[in-house]
């Protein structure tokens, strides 16, 4: 696995100041194994959306109801 240090600390920082952080990027580069690694080391809420699920695609096209149910 490679070593994400720098992204992981990042992304924490935007979440202490932001309820929503998007990861954007090209497909199979690592980005639901580093969304899974944050949430995994951290304590508030957290909820992962991955689009290339179809059930959570489609939640997000209500996004309001998607996102109603959850704290942050």
């Amino acid at each position: 696995m490679i070593e994400r240090t720098y992204h992981l600390n990042r992304i924490k920082r935007l979440l202490r100041d932001n309820p929503v952080v998007l990861l954007l990027g090209a497909r199979q580069v690592g980005k639901t194994t580093l969304a899974k690694q944050v949430a995994g080391q951290w304590t508030g809420s957290c909820h992962i959306f991955d689009l290339e699920r179809p059930r959570d695609l489609a939640r997000l096209s209500e996004p309001e109801l998607a996102l109603e149910p959850l704290e942050g």
